[in-house]
């Protein structure tokens, strides 16, 4: 199982950006996924998922500024953050749990500064 995960950057606050996270060796479209981030000095925190059948769940944080989508045909989730702040700032991570063991990808950094 591998999850690569890809399109973090620096932006300006009120900026975008689009993560993307591909898996394979998994049946994707059954698993849940989720994106977490992790800012220095600070836990690890689930920012959104989203199930295999669509259901999507948020972080208050983050409620009407980021999305979390998926596209099963290509075994990808994606995660949409617009207006992004300061505190974003965070290593992104993607993760998912299939037979009983939870799978992590790498971390994409996102850095929000003026």
């Amino acid at each position: 199982v591998q999850l690569q995960a890809s399109g973090g950057g620096s932006v300006q606050p009120g900026g975008s950006l689009r993560l993307s996270c591909k898996g394979s060796g998994i049946v994707f479209r059954l698993v849940t996924m989720r994106w977490h981030r992790q800012a220095p000095g600070k836990q690890r925190e689930l920012v959104a998922d989203v199930t295999g059948g669509g259901n999507m769940t948020y972080a208050d944080s983050v409620k009407g500024r980021f999305t979390v989508s998926r596209d099963n045909t290509k075994n990808t989730v994606y995660l949409q953050m617009n207006s992004l702040k300061p505190e974003d700032t965070a290593s992104y991570f993607c993760n998912t749990d299939y037979k009983g063991r939870g799978f992590w990808g790498q971390g994409t950094q996102v850095t929000v500064s003026s």
